[in-house]
């Protein structure tokens, strides 16, 4: 070896080594744990599929590597369709993929634990979080977040705003002319996300959802792929009023726009959670199991509720973006979706095929 090449050899290992040295296990955890945040220093990098906004995300992934330096988070922001395509793809090719994937669609990543992608891991904060939240040790929720009904409250006033999807139906239902092409919501043929909330609807519901549908195609609905495709349409006047749209991006975007406004449905609230599952072949396993406690943890919860607006999915965070406040403003109403195998049902190709058939005639009805 060269004498440049052996310099620049000992540099990256004191490098590596004062990375680990400064990496510390949190307080509290299992005595082993070291040995796991050392193999992530030595790892180095940490790759993430995920749904959440690269925005929202930053506070989490800066805090991140500064609690574990030596790690460097490469993240990739995409749609839910979009990260479960792509996924299964390099997993088939055996390419680089994500070591981690974090996605608000919860039916598809309960899938991919269903169709063994997903490594099994028992974080030390699983007692943190609500026993629904979580399935065999390999998908985690993260954040209890509302599905919210979203408006311009420049253009609607406050006296007609919708508290229920009856209210919904009556407003777009008494002014058509007004509404026409005013309105908007996922387009579940092309968005994960849409299609799982929508189900969801369906299971609490049933067949009364389809009035809600039917009366959206009688407005001329404008269907999206992303939530902030819809505030955006909505902020600027084009769209009106939108159904089902992530309450935390909503939360997040009133606070910066004075044309944002939002309302939980008080006949219920799907309460929804971004799911976090490890890749069974992910290149930096280590850091991954790093990043899965992060962000189960209080002190990545309480990043995640007060800095990224998520909505923190742990009983011991407080405030208006926490499950506790969440709860007392919701009361009954909130129907948290349970992580599990019953997500599967409409996965499920016959299933899936008629619910999207009746899907299409509600709409042109």
């Amino acid at each position: 070896m060269k004498a440049f090449g052996k310099l620049a050899f000992a540099a990256f290992t004191l490098s590596a080594s004062a990375a680990a040295l400064a990496a510390s296990a949190p307080a509290g955890y299992p005595a082993g744990y070291q040995s796991l945040v050392d193999g992530a220093v030595k790892e180095g990098k940490l790759v993430i599929y995920s749904t959440t906004d690269s925005a929202a995300a930053r506070p989490l992934i800066k805090d991140f590597e500064a609690l574990y330096p030596g790690v460097k988070v490469e993240y990739n922001d995409m749609n839910s369709t979009e990260i479960y395509n792509r996924f299964l793809s390099e997993n088939a090719a055996g390419s680089t993929s994500a070591d981690v994937v974090w996605s608000s669609a919860m039916d598809l990543q309960v899938k991919f634990v269903n169709d063994g992608f997903a490594a099994s891991y028992a974080s030390p904060e699983v007692p943190a979080i609500p026993t629904w939240a979580h399935y065999q040790q390999q998908a985690y929720g993260t954040t209890y977040e509302p599905l919210a009904i979203v408006y311009n409250k420049r253009l609607i006033n406050a006296k007609e705003v919708p508290q229920n999807r009856a209210e919904l139906i009556r407003l777009l239902k008494s002014d058509p002319a007004r509404f026409k092409g005013k309105v908007t919501t996922y387009d579940i043929e092309k968005s994960g996300v849409g299609f799982n909330y929508l189900t969801q609807d369906f299971r609490v519901s049933g067949n009364a959802i389809w009035d809600l549908v039917s009366t959206l195609g009688q407005s001329g609905a404008k269907l999206q792929t992303s939530t902030g495709a819809m505030m955006e349409r909505i902020s600027s006047g084009e769209n009106l009023i939108g159904y089902n749209i992530l309450g935390s991006y909503a939360f997040a975007k009133a606070k910066k726009d004075p044309s944002i406004a939002y309302v939980y449905p008080k006949d219920y609230t799907q309460i929804v959670s971004r799911l976090v599952i490890i890749n069974k072949k992910a290149r930096s396993p280590g850091a991954a199991r790093l990043w899965v406690d992060y962000l189960l943890s209080k002190r990545g919860q309480t990043i995640l509720a007060n800095q990224s607006d998520l909505f923190s999915i742990r009983a011991d965070v407080s405030g208006e973006t926490s499950m506790s406040g969440l709860t007392r403003q919701l009361g009954n109403a909130a129907r948290p979706i349970q992580v599990g195998s019953g997500l599967l049902v409409y996965l499920d190709q016959a299933k899936r095929l008629e619910f999207m058939r009746n899907w299409q005639k509600s709409l042109r009805n």
